[in-house]
């Protein structure tokens, strides 16, 4: 007998979508990631959680609409992860016209009609908060509806609930052969450890490793992907109010520019078919610039590429002949007396767990399984309406009175009401163990290495927080002189 039903080799957003799922509906899963969870594409995602407005333009009207109906589905289970944001788009006279903005606009709201986000509004920005921050030809805009994600924070509490139904997670598992039967039998350097694992169906879900993996480890004929690089930019906060800006670009794109981390504004993104390593991947000079030039049309603070504080870049696969960040898909290989290869890649945040949830139905033909659940079952701490947001964190100021505003609202939104699993009991601050910068403490840093397989500064810093972007260096060697010990 083998010793599970499922094993994934892959820990981005596809893999644990498909850990979560399939644990939840009975099977013995286990998910191995030769790194840490979400650290290949999925921490470089645009962090949006929306219908893609653009595809409207494309004719693309029953995608749109599917990912709409995703992104209520989010905001229902993973409220402290997924927040809905206002979206501001400045009309201008050399590109879309406002008729045709309004237009697109009003389909789609048309197709999300069941969501309880605020509708769509003209706005004359000449008099409005969202205009301080642009350029005076810019009178008028158009304010809609849509939402934002902590893309990295997804993919880990997607692992955390997988591994609360059951499945075994392995960060720093590298299979290095797999051979195939009527089991799966995979060899996998786990942590230093040589480690031989069965399964009677396997998931290759290694993003832009997929067609390398199926060539070189799993000795299939590698699928007809293309590659994408997807890069944004982080710059010191553009403008005070909390909207998301859209920015139109003289070759049709939509460039948004968001808050960041309180003190910042990501802007992106920008993509093209990549070629080489994909654990080695770096925004191009030019990409740098073009995405300045496009805030610089519209903000009246200039920014250069010399303001670029840190760039985002990561890759992955696609269908190769659509050759965008939105083609995903999942194939079946099947024969008789050889054991099932799921094959599932690209796609984006927003579809994830619909793309999970059809490709562990595939699996309905060989094992008895539970009907389908996600849509329905909270992430963990996210036990709450979307509505309550403000609620929660209000609570958690009440309860830990040594929290500001800003510390209490970054908690509550990484951990939801599992805060109390970090800050349990603590009456002061220095409680929570020894500080690292003005807002992580040891405490926490014990709690993401015991929770959700934290094992090096740059798991904490960068993947289940941003706090890098603030943290000075004395205080990241004090973090991993720490995490050496933590005991």
């Amino acid at each position: 007998m083998a010793d599970y039903d499922v094993a994934i080799i892959g820990g981005g957003l596809n893999g644990t979508s498909v850990a979560r799922d399939a644990a939840g509906r009975g099977l013995r899963v286990i998910l191995l990631e030769q790194g840490d969870l979400g650290s290949g594409a999925s921490q470089a995602s645009p962090r949006l959680v929306h219908g893609d407005l653009a595809g409207l333009e494309r004719r693309e009207f029953f995608r749109v609409r599917r990912a709409l109906r995703e992104r209520d589905v989010w905001l229902r289970i993973a409220p402290h992860l997924v927040r809905p944001m206002r979206f501001a788009i400045p009309a201008h006279a050399e590109e879309r016209p406002p008729w045709h903005l309004r237009s697109l606009l009003l389909l789609y709201e048309h197709l999300a009609s069941r969501s309880g986000l605020p509708r769509s509004t003209t706005l004359d920005v000449t008099h409005h908060p969202v205009g301080n921050a642009l350029k005076r030809p810019f009178g008028t805009a158009f304010e809609y509806s849509d939402c934002v994600v902590d893309d990295s924070r997804l993919v880990v509490l997607t692992a955390v609930d997988a591994a609360a139904r059951g499945a075994e997670i392995r960060t720093g598992a590298r299979v290095t052969r797999a051979e195939r039967g009527d089991t799966w039998r995979l060899v996998a350097i786990d942590r230093g450890y040589r480690r031989v694992i069965t399964s009677r169906s396997l998931v290759n879900a290694t993003g832009a490793w997929t067609a390398s993996v199926a060539d070189t480890v799993l000795r299939v004929p590698a699928p007809q992907l293309a590659t994408v690089q997807i890069s944004q930019i982080v710059v010191r906060r553009l403008f005070d109010c909390d909207n998301v800006y859209a920015f139109q670009n003289p070759d049709g794109q939509l460039i948004f520019a968001s808050p960041y981390e309180r003190d910042f504004t990501l802007i992106g993104s920008v993509s093209h078919a990549f070629k080489g390593d994909p654990a080695i991947v770096a925004m191009d000079v030019r990409e740098v610039a073009y995405l300045c030039d496009a805030a610089n049309r519209y903000f009246r603070e200039q920014i250069a590429p010399v303001d670029v504080l840190r760039t985002i870049s990561g890759a992955n696969s696609v269908v190769a002949a659509g050759r965008r960040m939105g083609g995903g898909a999942a194939s079946l290989d099947y024969r008789r007396g050889r054991a099932p290869l799921l094959t599932i890649f690209g796609g984006d945040v927003t579809t994830a767990r619909r793309r999970a949830e059809r490709a562990v139905t595939e699996f309905t033909r060989f094992y008895p399984m539970t009907p389908r659940w996600t849509a329905t079952a909270p992430l963990p701490g996210g036990e709450f309406a979307w509505q309550r947001f403000e609620t929660e964190v209000d609570i958690a100021r009440d309860r830990w009175r040594f929290l500001s505003d800003a510390q209490a609202r970054r908690l509550v939104a990484a951990y939801g009401l599992n805060v109390r699993d970090v800050l349990g009991d603590a009456k002061e601050k220095a409680d929570l163990g020894p500080a690292f910068g003005p807002e992580l403490t040891g405490a926490e840093v014990r709690y993401l290495m015991r929770k959700e397989w934290a094992r090096f500064p740059d798991d904490i810093l960068w993947r289940r927080s941003k706090l890098g972007l603030t943290m000075p260096q004395a205080d990241r060697d004090a973090l991993a002189a720490f995490m050496a010990k933590p005991d």
